[in-house]
């Protein structure tokens, strides 16, 4: 499986969610590829936010070497599902999609519920690292039918 994850600029929660969802296929054995980019190009060629880097580094996950892109047409080709932070990542990435089966690969990686944004506030990268674990760990189950806590 190869999937990809979404959020605005690629330096908080997509590095995150990239970071966690591989590390965690890593550790069950799976064959599942994980990247990320962001719907906007402020970042392109750069490195997650330091923040990012230090929260995922307490959990054992190594994000430092990841570089920002940016989302493009071509990622509805190479990816199997496109998971998106908020709804506004899924508007931006839904209105590049060809037709049904490019939309029908995106959706938000916590259903219905958003993963907020960090960037503003030191004290919320933990917490939505948590919820990005929380996801990840719920695509597994969903995905590979294995139980894990």
């Amino acid at each position: 499986m190869k999937i990809l994850m979404v959020c605005l600029g690629n330096i908080c929660r997509s590095p995150l969610a990239e970071g966690v969802m591989q590390h965690l296929a890593d550790e069950h054995h799976l064959d599942w590829t994980v990247d990320s980019a962001g719907t906007g190009s402020w970042h392109v060629g750069e490195g997650p936010d330091r923040r990012s880097v230090r929260t995922a580094q307490r959990f054992g996950v190594n994000i430092s070497r990841q570089v920002c892109r940016q989302f493009k047409v071509a990622d509805f080709d190479r990816f199997d599902l496109i998971l998106v932070m908020d709804r506004n990542n899924l508007s931006d990435v839904l209105s590049l999609a060809r037709n049904e089966q490019d939309a029908a690969k995106v959706r938000l990686l916590l259903n219905d519920k958003e993963v907020p944004d960090p960037y503003y506030d030191n004290n919320q990268f933990e917490p939505v690292y948590r919820l990005i674990e929380g996801g990840c760990k719920d695509l597994i189950r969903e995905y590979a039918h294995l139980q894990i806590d």
